[in-house]
């Protein structure tokens, strides 16, 4: 009878523990995933053990976003673009080159900042007016259809215009209506990509409009872009050699690399129609006549192409932000559509392009390469994108 009774309270014990256990493992994974709120975000700060926190890391994206450092979409996420940033933030401050959001990093990146990385924002008129094209291709012969390839959404559009992946925005405002004039969000605050509606599309403001609001980093002049290919990033530089901006990028591919040298910038085109050649047989394209894509953010070059001395390259915009820095190209650098634009508005008529094989640290130029100096010089007006390029 003993042996009896402690047999049945063992088996009671073990059910007991095994009906327990699915609840302590969900305790423990609820635990390891935070739920991000704007005032998670705004309340985070390094703590020596919560540098992979997706609060701390999002206040972070924003606060290098100001700076200039761009760690591409504002996502929470501990990503590549994200440590690049931060390393290359870490290296033109003289800071130990970890990637690691260290105390002395958060130090020199907080310093003097006091407003939250997050504001309150009013979706106005202009957010939801479009025009939108509710669906796009991927097909560049059914693209070539449209008038127009603007955002497909309000959503697509605020999302861009803060700087943020859709889906981020979406968790931050999980009960928002992204269609309603005057519905109140919470949105990254770094320099809002402004736009004008075009007659089948959004826009890009060039900078000599006078309602042109995208004025580049501080207002500054780009004399010197490295593009660092086996890093995947870009760098603008002033006369003086100091750092503008640091951008993380798509280069080129094994199939189609991007160019090797010294050139120049040609001009700029904004809001560029794309011209594609059959000639150059993208993989998966399957069109034997060239085409013309009409403009707008989610053309293939985006809202801004930079026209190069390198024949048939240049730099330009994106219509999926998300592949930055993750995928390849058919041999030209993407930006970010809010990157390219601001980088856009710096840059002039012979700004020194310089293509690096190794990669290289962020430090100081000793200065531009002058004229002569192995670049490449035609002349000319700066062309549309047109070589099947992109």
């Amino acid at each position: 009878m003993t042996r009896l009774i402690a047999t049945r309270l063992i088996a009671a014990i073990f059910l007991a523990a095994l009906a327990a256990f699915p609840a302590a493992a969900a305790h423990r994974t609820t635990g390891a995933a935070p739920k991000i709120t704007a005032a998670s975000i705004n309340a985070s700060a390094p703590n020596g053990r919560n540098d992979n926190d997706p609060s701390l890391i999002a206040k972070a994206e924003v606060l290098l976003d100001r700076d200039h450092f761009s760690p591409g979409e504002i996502d929470g996420m501990d990503g590549d673009n994200y440590r690049s940033a931060v390393r290359a933030f870490q290296q033109a401050n003289s800071l130990p080159v970890t990637g690691i959001l260290d105390a002395d990093t958060w130090n020199a990146l907080a310093s003097n900042v006091s407003e939250p990385v997050l504001k309150p924002y009013a979706i106005a008129d202009a957010d939801v007016a479009g025009p939108f094209d509710k669906q796009i291709s991927v097909d560049l012969a059914q693209m070539a259809k449209l008038p127009g390839l603007s955002y497909t959404s309000p959503l697509a559009k605020l999302a861009e215009k803060f700087h943020m992946s859709k889906e981020f925005l979406r968790k931050l405002n999980p009960r928002a209506d992204f269609e309603r004039p005057g519905e109140q969000i919470v949105v990254a605050d770094v320099e809002a990509l402004d736009l004008r509606a075009g007659r089948d599309t959004l826009e890009a403001i060039p900078p000599t409009d006078t309602a042109n609001n995208n004025k580049g980093a501080a207002g500054k002049s780009v004399a010197t872009i490295v593009v660092d290919k086996p890093a995947r990033n870009l760098r603008a530089y002033d006369k003086e050699g100091r750092l503008i901006a640091f951008y993380p990028t798509t280069v080129g591919s094994e199939e189609k690399p991007a160019p090797s040298g010294a050139f120049k910038v040609r001009g700029v085109v904004w809001n560029p129609d794309f011209h594609y050649d059959p000639k150059f047989a993208w993989k998966g394209v399957s069109a034997r006549e060239k085409l013309t894509i009409r403009p707008g953010p989610n053309n293939p070059v985006g809202l801004v192409w930079i026209d190069l001395t390198a024949p048939s390259y240049g730099i330009h915009g994106t219509p999926e932000p998300t592949n930055i820095g993750k995928t390849e190209s058919h041999g030209c650098i993407r930006l970010t559509n809010w990157s390219a634009v601001e980088l856009a508005a710096m840059v002039r008529r012979g700004t020194v392009v310089k293509f690096e094989d190794e990669d290289s640290p962020v430090t100081p130029l000793p200065g531009p390469v002058s004229e002569g100096q192995g670049l490449e010089t035609k002349r000319g007006q700066a062309r549309t994108p047109r070589e099947g390029r992109d």
